[in-house]
């Protein structure tokens, strides 16, 4: 599918469903846009990713099946901005996928233009009506699994999740990764958009997707969300942690973070004391332990420089750690093997 991703105002840093969906998607992107990096290339800002142009809107791009909303802000709403360029697509009969917590089937307008143009709308963060309460069993399938968490909201948890199936199956394991979010259900094309939930359903949403899978692989790679010392979102670290009941953990960490993303008056605490918060809170469920940590460098310019603040991340949590994109996963993956 020929999609167009729009990224207005925050490529790349602000716009990590786009680098996600860039980096791991199966999709054919033919444009970014972004009206700030219009004229430039993907390639001058995210190298490792397949190259297409930033165009300024929808009008500008020449080919596309669908239009793909690749920012998710604080509090998922559609800003006023992105509408002539969501018209514009479904006026040209191109889908539109979503992961805003606005959903684009209740407006009006766009339902209208996507009926009248035989196009769809699918909102990512649109959960299954039949959710139900945990029942206490994702820790009986076959597969081992392994739940990414995060010393903040935004620190590469979807990432190393993704980057840690492609390892595993580069050495012929067979592995999947478990989508909680709406970047990595464009991705996968499938999941449970566990901030969505219904507090008393999120534990039972993601068991739901590991009984599902969990029989048919040798490892699940869960995909985490937020922080369990996150003001806003720790709910949702709680409910996936339990809801997964993970045989280990990997530890996320963006280098050089001293306070919560968004919330900076809030600080991040020591990381070693994630450990201790991490294992007490999954041990009464279903015992996990830190067995990798995963450290985004990419603040850090300079390699040598990137290599010490590896090396110290591991040696505050006594486990292997690397940053997978930046060099690879094996280290991370010989932790959880």
């Amino acid at each position: 599918m020929q999609v167009a991703i729009l990224a207005h105002e925050k490529f790349p840093d602000r716009a990590k469903t786009a680098v996600g969906v860039l980096r791991y998607g199966d999709y054919d992107v033919t444009a970014v846009l972004d009206r700030d990096r219009a004229g430039d290339r993907v390639a001058e800002h995210v190298p490792d990713v397949p190259d297409a142009p930033i165009v300024e809107g929808m009008a500008d791009v020449e080919e596309a099946d669908a239009l793909l909303i690749g920012i998710a802000p604080i509090g998922g709403g559609l800003d006023e901005s992105w509408r002539a360029d969501v018209e514009n697509a479904l006026s040209r009969g191109c889908d539109v996928i979503s992961g805003l917590h606005y959903f684009l089937e209740d407006d009006p307008e766009f339902v209208e233009l996507a009926e009248e143009n035989d196009c769809e709308l699918w909102d990512v963060r649109k959960p299954d009506e039949d959710l139900a309460v945990s029942r206490g069993v994702a820790r009986e399938v076959d597969a081992e699994v392994v739940l990414t968490v995060g010393t903040d909201c935004s620190v590469g948890k979807m990432t190393v999740s993704f980057e840690l199936q492609r390892a595993a199956e580069e050495r012929g394991i067979d592995s999947a990764v478990i989508p909680t979010g709406q970047t990595g259900i464009m991705i996968e094309g499938w999941g449970n958009p566990i901030d969505r939930v219904i507090s008393d359903f999120t534990a039972g949403a993601v068991e739901e997707m590991i009984v599902e899978k969990g029989d048919e692989h040798d490892y699940l790679f869960v995909e985490g969300q937020g922080s369990i010392v996150h003001p806003a979102y720790s709910a949702v670290t709680c409910g996936i942690l339990h809801g997964a009941m993970p045989d280990s953990l990997v530890l996320c960490h963006a280098a050089g973070r001293e306070e919560i993303h968004g919330y900076e008056e809030f600080s991040i605490p020591p990381i070693e004391s994630y450990v201790d918060l991490y294992e007490g809170l999954a041990a009464p469920v279903n015992e996990a332990g830190v067995a990798a940590g995963a450290l985004n460098t990419r603040e850090i310019y300079e390699e040598p420089a990137a290599r010490d603040a590896v090396s110290q991340y591991a040696d505050d949590l006594g486990v292997p750690a690397t940053d997978p994109v930046r060099f690879d996963a094996d280290e991370i993956l010989e932790g959880v093997l």
